[in-house]
């Protein structure tokens, strides 16, 4: 059944020692905006989501080079190899079986516009999904809380070994402590575009829970990156009783440092809200809290 009910939800994400989302354009620094406040790019949170699924057994369409269950190097190939002409015969075939096929593509929207993909070869089909993930913030300014640290490696990338090359030294960043918040929201009135399901809306909860498991690297080392809490807002109607805006400002006004300007060093030194405050804050909008792993 198409999802009858709006959801929000947040998740609490606690950082000890590590580049939550590293930054290309600067030395592969952990991201942070013009105020210092550290960020999770919503790309990255939903890479992970689809890691999840993928790890559940969804079908999945954007799958990355590291982690992928087939033998399509590109997604113009996964479309080709996956739905047939007559399943991408017009815009409304193409939609309806891309859907049906990818969890992911009816849940966040794709637009496929790769050439000589059928009948609509040359035209971009725009599937736009009921699920938004905002970037993320930390609550309080990690722009204090970076470490770089010199590395080196013990043997040169290249050349004849008998020096040592250029590339054995480098630097690795890390966010020492940080809390910060994900939010996003379903709407289901896109969701009956897609076919976006409860069951659907159930499988992004789940890899919330465990949003950061099987996804240990060296900037991110097993147990660093922590799902603290999320909370799941399932309102009474497709329109729900209060916007998401309205939501979302809640829960970020009630997380805080509990001594203003002071350094943090664990999660319990932040308020952390429970369900019986942010029903209290939003009367009569049941909230689910659910622990991470």
């Amino acid at each position: 059944m198409n999802l009858q009910n709006k959801i929000d939800f947040a998740v609490i994400v606690n950082v000890e020692n590590a580049n939550p989302n590293g930054d290309p354009l600067n030395g592969n620094r952990p991201r942070t905006n013009y105020d210092g406040f550290g960020e999770l790019s919503d790309v990255c949170i939903k890479r992970k989501i689809r890691n999840r699924w993928m790890d559940e057994g969804y079908s999945v369409f954007v799958q990355s080079d590291d982690k992928r269950l087939d033998d399509y190097r590109s997604l113009k190939a996964r479309v080709e190899g996956m739905l047939t002409n007559t399943e991408r015969a017009n815009d409304i075939e193409y939609r309806k079986h891309a859907c049906e096929k990818w969890i992911d593509v009816r849940a966040f929207g794709q637009v496929f516009a790769y050439t000589g993909t059928g009948n609509t070869a040359g035209v971009s089909v725009g599937i736009r999904g009921p699920v938004s993930i905002h970037p993320a913030f930390s609550v309080a300014s990690v722009a204090d809380r970076i470490t770089s640290t010199q590395i080196t490696k013990s043997v040169s990338g290249e050349g004849d070994g008998t020096r040592r090359g250029s590339d054995t030294m480098g630097l690795k960043h890390r966010v020492d402590h940080g809390i910060y918040l994900v939010f996003g929201s379903i709407n289901p009135q896109l969701a009956e575009l897609t076919g976006f399901s409860d069951e659907d809306a159930e499988a992004i909860k789940t890899s919330l829970i465990s949003l950061f498991e099987n996804d240990a690297s060296s900037a991110r080392p097993e147990g660093s990156m922590e799902v603290y809490r999320v909370y799941w807002w399932k309102h009474d109607s497709k329109s729900g009783q209060y916007s998401s805006a309205k939501v979302h400002r809640a829960i970020r006004e009630l997380v805080k440092v509990k001594v203003p300007d002071a350094l943090t060093y664990d999660v319990d030194d932040y308020i952390i809200p429970s369900k019986e405050d942010m029903e209290s804050i939003l009367p009569g909008l049941s909230c689910e809290v659910i622990e991470g792993m």
